[in-house]
């Protein structure tokens, strides 16, 4: 095992990462900004490397100077967490060359799955149905328009180097394709360095259902079930749990069975997650894999009890997975609320600012609560990242004990000095429409601007 490890991020992904290198016995290093120089997290790390000003560009993202941190720190491993340069393949390629070992898959294995027209291309070959459309990579518009009304619309433009909604168009028509195409181009050559598109047909009513897989560097893969992520605004998850409801025990074992063969036939290593989309007829369609650690794994880890960062740092120092396939069940149901320092009334405006209060209950039941955060009473929520400030991850016997044990935590909650998304949360989750699954990637169940979140029931116990 490794005996310092830099962690190349910030905030959340550091603390949490930090904990498991401890209980490893690994000592954990980073490197941060100007603007997080003197936060809780840093200074909670065994040694930091400032790389600049608060800047993403100007720090966190200077690939060369986080390389050149772990070896100043005596790091011989890199964990990227998620975001930043968690999926850059010249990024794992360069630690490599500097003799760091990169805890995640192999630069090839992230070149090729990142690249979402070459991801799909693998899995088909691996057996896994992918959603209709382009083969590979759109040439020209007019190509696009031409397949376009092979597959019919609605169809979806994607950016094959994009993520998080960037550099993608849905498109009714050939006029809005063509309208479409240009700015999915553009926005995705900014955003990525790459104005590559490819287009699938748009599935509409769709729930988006992953796989959390882990694989070694013997050629084994696991699975550890499946979440659900259906509940999104603009394509940014706010809601997660696992299992699926929607799922049965035969489609479940065959979705996760689908999902480590195809980890283990390209050869990753590490963490990540096979993206699916689920039609309402029941068929699912590959959309794309994450080479990376999710921010939602809590929940898989609730569910299976195997702790996800550490398995990652196990095999990343050469150790074969720790558990077969066979060993690893599935026990309740987790439920994951992301909570953003954002103002939902007002069309999510960021909302960073002093936390004069911040404060989680973790007794109220009637299942048990995770809290996973960065931050203190006291710090500064910085305008510069992204505004996630907590995770609240709730474990119950079945999906109604996980549903009422997130509303009592939420309800709890005490948090003053920004406007956060937890209102949203409450009512999200007290809807009528979460408890009976009547949503998709298209809907918030139960929100509108204007929504009042109801009071939880009271569970007993005190708060502390």
């Amino acid at each position: 095992m490794f005996q310092r490890l830099l962690i190349a991020n910030r905030g959340e992904v550091v603390a949490r990462v930090a904990r498991s290198a401890r209980a490893l016995g690994v000592a954990p290093f980073g490197v941060v900004s100007e603007a997080d120089r003197d936060s809780a997290w840093a200074r909670d790390l065994d040694g930091v490397v400032c790389l600049g000003p608060a800047p993403s560009r100007a720090s966190y993202l200077r690939a060369e100077a986080v390389v050149q941190a772990a070896v100043q720190l005596g790091c011989s491993a890199i964990h990227p967490g998620w975001g930043f340069l968690a999926e850059d393949p010249l990024f794992a390629a360069l630690c490599e060359q500097h003799g760091v070992t990169f805890v995640g898959p192999s630069p090839r294995v992230m070149q090729t799955m990142g690249r979402k027209a070459a991801a799909k291309a693998v899995m088909r070959a691996a057996g896994v149905p992918v959603i209709p459309g382009s083969d590979g990579l759109l040439e020209s518009v007019d190509e696009a328009a031409r397949l376009a009304g092979e597959v019919g619309y609605p169809v979806l433009l994607k950016a094959d180097a994009g993520g998080g909604g960037r550099g993608m168009r849905r498109a009714t028509n050939e006029a809005e394709l063509r309208r479409g195409y240009a700015e999915a181009s553009h926005e995705a050559a900014s955003a990525f360095g790459s104005g590559a598109l490819y287009l699938e047909s748009y599935l509409e009513g769709g729930r988006h259902i992953e796989v959390q897989v882990i694989g070694d560097r013997y050629g084994d893969a696991v699975h550890l079930f499946e979440r659900d992520c259906s509940v999104q605004r603009n394509h940014q998850k706010l809601v997660e749990e696992s299992p699926c409801p929607l799922l049965s025990q035969a489609e479940r074992e065959e979705l996760g069975a689908m999902a480590a063969r195809a980890a283990r036939e390209v050869g990753y290593v590490g963490a990540g997650t096979i993206e699916m989309l689920r039609r309402r007829d029941g068929q699912l369609y590959f959309m794309e894999m994450n080479t990376r650690l999710q921010v939602e794994h809590p929940v898989s880890e609730l569910v299976t009890g195997l702790d996800v960062v550490a398995e990652q740092l196990r095999v990343a120092a050469g150790h074969p997975l720790s558990l077969r396939q066979d060993e690893i069940a599935l026990s309740g149901h987790a439920i994951e609320v992301r909570i953003n320092a954002e103002d939902p009334e007002q069309n999510f405006r960021p909302s960073p600012g002093k936390l004069a209060r911040f404060a989680f209950a973790l007794d109220r039941g009637p299942g048990r609560v995770r809290v996973d955060t960065h931050l203190a009473p006291g710090e500064t929520v910085p305008p510069h990242y992204d505004s996630l400030i907590a995770k609240l991850i709730a474990h119950g016997r079945d999906r109604g004990e996980a549903i009422q044990t997130a509303l009592n935590a939420l309800e709890a909650a005490e948090i003053e000095g920004v406007a956060t998304t937890v209102p949203m949360a409450r009512t999200i989750l007290a809807s009528e429409a979460f408890a009976k699954g009547e949503y998709d990637t298209r809907t918030i169940p139960g929100w509108t601007p204007t929504s009042t979140p109801p009071k939880a029931a009271s569970a007993g116990g005190s708060r502390r």
